[in-house]
C-alpha cells in the first residue's frame, strides 16, 4: 500500500458525519502563531499554549525565518489574519533544537545535485543558498530577529503585539524572550 492509499484510508475512518462542528475562519482567541514546521511541534504546541483547534491561526515554515520582509508568505499571511479574520496578536514561537540553525549550506546544495537539480539552476534562482533557507546560528536570536522584522513592517499595526518565544519540543515548556507588551526581551536569560 502506498502512503496516498494509507492516508486516503485513514482518512475514510476519521470522517465522520456530524461529529465536527463548523467553526468560524477567524480564530477564537484572535491571535496567530508563526513557528517552525518541525513534526515534533504537531499536536504539542498548540496544546500546550492551552490552545484547540478553532483558536488561532497558524502559519509555519523551515525554522520559522521571514526571507522577504515586503513581499512573503509569512507577512502575506499574517496581513491577511490581522485585516481578514481579526488577528489581534502575534506569537513567534521558536524552538530548541531547530534543524536550522545546524544547516550546512554547501551539503543541501550537493544534495540538490545529487538529486537532479542543476548547479546553474542553483546559482541562478539561489546565489545566497544560506540566506535563501534562513539558516541562522541560534534559536534565541532568530526569535528576536523575526520579532524585530515584524515589529518595524509598515504593514503590520503598531497596536498589534508581536511577542516571541522559546518552546521546548522535548517536555513542552515555554520561555518568553520578547514581551510584545512592554518589547521587552529576556534573550540573554536564555542561551
Amino acid at each position: 500500500m502506498t502512503r496516498l492509499e494509507t492516508i486516503i484510508e485513514a482518512n475514510r475512518s476519521f470522517v465522520r458525519p456530524n461529529a465536527f462542528p463548523p467553526l468560524p475562519k477567524s480564530p477564537a482567541k484572535q491571535l496567530a502563531i508563526f513557528t517552525c514546521m518541525d513534526t515534533r511541534l504537531v499536536d504539542f504546541l498548540e496544546p500546550a499554549m492551552g490552545l484547540k483547534r478553532g483558536e488561532a491561526k497558524v502559519i509555519k515554515n523551515a525554522g520559522n525565518t521571514i526571507i522577504d520582509p515586503m513581499g512573503g508568505a509569512v507577512i502575506r499571511s499574517l496581513v491577511a489574519g490581522i485585516f481578514m479574520l481579526g488577528v489581534e496578536e502575534i506569537f513567534v514561537i521558536g524552538h530548541r533544537d531547530c534543524g536550522m540553525a545546524e544547516v550546512d549550506a554547501e551539503s543541501v546544495k550537493n544534495d540538490m545535485v545529487k538529486r537532479g537539480i542543476s548547479q546553474d539552476v542553483i546559482d541562478i534562482h539561489v546565489p545566497d543558498l544560506k540566506q535563501w533557507l534562513g539558516i541562522f546560528s541560534h534559536p534565541v536570536e532568530n526569535v528576536e530577529r523575526v520579532v524585530k522584522i515584524l515589529r518595524h513592517n509598515p504593514l503590520i499595526p503598531k497596536d498589534v503585539p508581536v511577542h516571541g518565544l522559546l518552546f521546548c519540543p522535548n517536555d513542552g515548556h515555554l520561555d518568553v524572550v520578547v514581551n510584545g507588551y512592554t518589547r521587552e526581551s529576556f534573550a540573554a536569560t536564555l542561551v
